[in-house]
């Protein structure tokens, strides 16, 4: 009897994510840029093509601060598992050698 209870009470707690055919394919990006106010984290997700002056923001992304935490944290847990299977992932120095100041604090990713 508890276990039935148990089971209804973690049924309640799921929550039903729908992905959209469209959404499922993604939205390949190389370069991302994030500001934030006192209340938010903007992420944008940018496409940058060699030899191409112009890059597109291909998708903005809006969190509370508690969310860009968990997301931090998320994101660590998925490299760290990534790097025991695959090897650590090696970084490269080279950077876009063109202005990107879409105001507000920056950070680079």
């Amino acid at each position: 009897m508890a276990e039935d209870k148990n089971k209804q009470q973690q049924a309640q707690n799921q929550i039903n994510i729908e992905l959209t055919e469209e959404i499922a394919e993604g939205i390949y990006s190389n370069l991302a840029m994030i500001a934030h106010s006192n209340s938010e984290f903007v992420i944008d997700f940018i496409r940058l093509m060699p030899g191409v002056p112009k890059a597109k923001v291909k998708s903005r992304i809006v969190i509370t601060p508690e969310h860009a935490k968990r997301f931090l944290l998320a994101l660590k847990d998925n490299i760290d598992k990534y790097e025991a299977s695959f090897g650590q992932i090696k970084r490269t120095e080279d950077m876009p050698k063109f202005p990107m100041n879409f105001g507000g604090t920056m950070g680079e990713a």
